[in-house]
């Protein structure tokens, strides 16, 4: 079984049924939950086969449970039609997504950058991890490099170049920060 890549970007989980009429509880994936409200079409993912295009009948936001979206998909009618989306991703085409402010970045735009330092590769962005119980400290880009991996804090004064369409990072590393995680 081969897993494709995504054809847009996740902005909710499906985790159970809710109600009796095919709606669903899905976890909120996005900066941008109100967003979800207004959708009228989405994609279904399961991470292996093609996305699925689906119509969205509707959607609002839960209160309870930390606040979850509530979607009710065409074509699902019923509890067991619910529970066979238990585990999708709702995803929506990347050029739909929310224009950020300028110095801000998707995750999924920084992962894959190639991270440049004096003009020397360093490795590739496996994954951003985020510090705290909150998003508000600086991000860490997980980078993959043949030496092991190194965390280089997401700063402007780290990270002096961004070209996401280049799929590249230029970085000036405090002294030391390169070799910290070698050899463990």
């Amino acid at each position: 079984m081969t897993t494709e890549e995504p054809l847009g970007v996740t902005i909710a989980r499906v985790l159970r049924p809710h109600g009796r009429r095919g709606e669903v509880a899905a976890e909120i994936l996005t900066d941008f939950p109100n967003r979800v409200t207004t959708l009228t079409a989405a994609a279904l993912w399961d991470g292996h086969s093609a996305p699925r295009p689906v119509a969205v009948r509707s959607c609002w936001l839960s209160r309870s449970r930390g606040g979850q979206a509530i979607f009710h998909f065409e074509g699902s009618n019923s509890i067991s039609d619910a529970k066979k989306l238990t585990g999708l991703e709702v995803q929506i085409p990347f050029s739909d997504r929310m224009p950020l402010p300028g110095g801000s970045y998707y995750v999924t735009d920084l992962i894959g950058c190639e991270v440049w330092e004096k003009g020397t590769s360093l490795g590739r962005v496996r994954e951003v991890q985020f510090t705290g119980e909150d998003v508000a400290g600086t991000p860490i880009l997980v980078v993959d490099r043949p030496q092991g991996e190194v965390l280089i804090p997401l700063a402007q004064e780290i990270c002096v170049r961004i070209d996401t369409v280049a799929h590249q990072i230029e970085v000036v590393l405090p002294d030391g920060l390169r070799d910290l995680n070698v050899g463990s």
